[in-house]
């Protein structure tokens, strides 16, 4: 056991997920009731390092009711690494290193390791920290499930929940009006949000990153279940993150499309193409609001406490992660920089094909 800890500190970076403040509430917790240590809320990611000035101890009134809440306590950015950070002088954006300076107001707030809890950025910054000498514990978070080193991150189940009860809600609306409805779901790098939504939804395509598509082959399948199946209507599940083909059915080259825009952009290709009328819904980041699944409350809470028991033991530079059931940490430099994509011949998408759905490499 690590008998030289006396205070800790904890910081959330990155996009925000349902569960953050079920981490913070079980490391707190546990820090306190198990170890007797002091705790510090680092604000607004690596930023409270660099102005600590908002930084404040985290007492057990100060995680009380927190455990349903969605969003972070602390606050956070995606926008903030002490390595390369962007500010403004004279007019000119200039880049600048607070590492140094971070590493100093580590010292100053008395704070003798740091929890951070965050997605590949995040948990890449806090390894460069480190490799400088800071006492570092990740924690996994990101909804869209693609941190190589566990088996699931919290914030993914409610996202799934949350686009679920979308498509499920377009169903209706697409079948009264006979429409082809886009739904634009988040999945920059992999497509595990729209694969299981996609699935559990009932979707007739679903248009992933790892399986390349083409227009045609989509409005093939919507044909198809007109003209064989009598269904005047069609749910396509499309992650941002996919790659367009070069050109659209009608050898018109697509536009540069960004996260946001896909949806449109697809969803414009099959109406120019089929004539069929079509509607768009882009989910953005309804995706990350609200209250966590039951799940990811448990799985988070899991995740704090383990967080705790690592700066216990000494194991520094670890991120917890969750494999075969059970919570253990992994080294950080095996945990980051891989993402975790779907194998186009898993079973998921076998038994996706199996029950009839479309990832537009065929119809």
């Amino acid at each position: 056991m690590s008998s030289n800890v006396r205070t800790i500190g904890v910081s959330t970076g990155g996009g925000d997920a349902p569960g953050l403040n079920a981490v913070i509430r079980g490391l707190v917790r546990t820090s306190i009731n198990d170890y007797g240590w002091r705790v510090i809320g680092i604000t607004n990611g690596f930023d409270g390092l660099i102005w600590p000035e908002h930084c404040r101890e985290l007492t057990d009134d100060s995680v009380r009711g927190i455990l349903p809440r969605g969003g972070t306590i602390l606050g956070t950015t995606n926008r903030g690494n002490p390595f390369a950070y962007v500010v403004e002088e004279a007019g000119q954006k200039v880049t600048k290193d607070f590492s140094a300076l971070c590493m100093d107001n580590l010292k100053r707030l008395k704070m003798d390791a740091l929890v951070v809890i965050g997605g590949d950025g995040t948990l890449s910054i806090a390894h460069q920290f480190h490799k400088l000498g800071m006492k570092v514990v990740g924690v996994p978070k990101t909804i869209d499930n693609d941190l190589s080193a566990t088996e699931v991150t919290f914030g993914f189940d409610t996202a799934l929940h949350v686009v679920t009860d979308a498509i499920d809600r377009l169903h209706t609306t697409a079948e009264s009006h006979h429409r082809v409805m886009v739904i634009e779901v988040m999945g920059r790098d992999a497509g595990w949000i729209a694969l299981h939504a996609g699935l559990a939804g009932g979707a007739h395509v679903i248009l992933i990153p790892e399986i390349p598509f083409t227009i045609e082959n989509i409005c093939e399948k919507i044909r198809d279940r007109e003209m064989l199946k009598k269904r005047s209507f069609s749910l396509v599940v499309v992650a941002e993150g996919v790659k367009l083909p070069e050109k659209d059915a009608l050898g018109k080259p697509f536009p540069d499309a960004k996260p946001g825009q896909i949806g449109n952009t697809i969803a414009f290709a099959i109406r120019e193409f089929t004539g069929k009328e079509t509607r768009v819904t882009v989910l953005g980041h309804i995706q990350r609001g609200g209250s966590p699944s039951p799940f990811d409350r448990v799985l988070a809470t899991r995740f704090g406490v383990q967080a705790a028991d690592l700066i216990a033991r000494g194991e520094f530079g670890k991120m917890v992660c969750l494999r075969c059931g059970n919570i253990v940490g992994v080294p950080l430099e095996e945990a980051i920089g891989v993402y975790k994509t779907v194998d186009p011949k898993s079973d998921l998408v076998r038994a996706a094909r199996a029950v009839g759905i479309s990832f537009g490499d065929q119809p």
